[in-house]
């Protein structure tokens, strides 16, 4: 069979996205130049979207499965990095953004009103199969609801709508996959199904908060040593106790009411702490990765909505979004609230350094398979 020869400008489509930056306007020939950049800015932040979508859905698909083949983690470490690099590049286009001045921009925002970023599907998506959920949203501002505000003028369910809704009946999100992954990890040599396992579990968060006291005493004495005054003393002491105290009930999950999802939610944080402090054994140095690799995609989604609070508010200030949000103050919570990996996290707080962890038990458990 005959192929046509392929032309550069055939495969990458070059005619149809150049004819697409004219906004409410058939093209962009009468168009000023920051109408225009503005236009293109949004329209490459949405292909680095469907990207790092199209990679979300690869790695939750890896993790969904059980147990998580070994030889894909590789492959699900490649594309949470790849999601992170999506997500600095997209944060990087705010510095374009800010070439506009602000009559630059107020020149031609009342087209935009009453559209918003909010409104972007993908981005809704991404939130959504992360895990993050209904009731930890911030309302935008008239709007009863995230999905109310991707609805058309006329109530109709949008494309975008339509999109969001079905990634919501898209189970598992990652965080549920993970928390799945993290669950049946090996602690102390032993796993969920086994006999005994929440006593091995409970010993070893016993055995690991006393060595993280331990280490808060030694913080203590040195602050004795180094405070001004006595008061100082008194207050740096009660802090590192806090801290120790904190650090078993995070262990034991005394934050969640239901006793089944808190012995559930003590292993996976057990887990977490397992794998960070263990890294060097060969079964666990891949998941210890997948876990640095999650808080270094979430700093990017986090520093991209950080980012993006500073340009709006470079450009326009604090006053009302074309969405009718708060404007900044709504794109700062979301950078301070919209977490999803909470617990990994938290656990940084928790580490203690190698010479103080608990004596390892069953280590011939996280040793390379013999081959056959």
């Amino acid at each position: 069979m005959n192929r046509k020869p392929t032309a550069y400008w055939d495969y990458i489509k070059v005619e149809e996205l150049l004819s697409l930056q004219g906004g409410l306007e058939p093209s962009d020939a009468n168009l000023a130049n920051d109408e225009v950049l503005f236009i293109t800015v949004h329209q490459i932040d949405e292909l680095w979207f469907k990207l790092a979508l199209r990679e979300l859905v690869a790695v939750r698909n890896l993790f969904a499965k059980a147990p998580v083949p070994e030889q894909a983690l590789a492959s699900a470490v490649r594309g949470i990095r790849r999601m992170g690099l999506l997500f600095h590049h997209v944060a990087s286009h705010f510095e374009v953004m800010e070439t506009l001045t602000t009559r630059d921009y107020l020149a031609f925002r009342d087209k935009l009103s009453p559209a918003s970023g909010f409104q972007s599907g993908q981005l809704r998506e991404l939130e959504v199969l992360l895990g993050l959920g209904d009731a930890e949203r911030i309302p935008l501002g008239h709007e009863h609801s995230y999905m109310n505000a991707l609805k058309d003028h006329d109530g109709s369910p949008s494309a975008a709508y339509r999109r969001v809704a079905a990634r919501l009946t898209d189970k598992p999100t990652l965080l549920e996959a993970i928390h799945d992954w993290l669950h049946r990890t090996p602690i102390q040599g032993s796993t969920p199904e086994k006999p005994g396992d929440a006593d091995v579990v409970r010993a070893f968060i016993d055995a690991y908060a006393a060595s993280q006291a331990r280490c808060a005493d030694e913080q203590v004495a040195i602050a004795r040593t180094s405070a001004l005054t006595p008061a100082d003393a008194e207050r740096l002491e009660a802090r590192y106790k806090r801290e120790a105290e904190s650090a078993r009930a995070f262990l034991h999950a005394e934050d969640v009411p239901d006793p089944t999802v808190r012995a559930r939610t003590s292993r996976i944080r057990a887990a977490l702490v397992f794998i960070e402090s263990y890294r060097e054994l060969p079964l666990l140095a891949w998941p210890r990765v997948i876990v640095d690799e999650l808080v270094a995609f979430e700093q990017a989604f986090v520093i991209f909505r950080q980012r993006h609070a500073r340009m709006v508010e470079r450009v326009i200030g604090r006053r009302t979004g074309t969405g009718g949000s708060s404007g900044v103050d709504y794109l700062d919570q979301t950078a301070l609230r919209y977490r999803i990996f909470r617990d990994i996290w938290a656990v940084r707080a928790l580490l203690v350094r190698q010479a103080a962890l608990p004596p390892l038990e069953s280590a011939e458990v996280y040793g390379f398979a013999s081959g056959t």
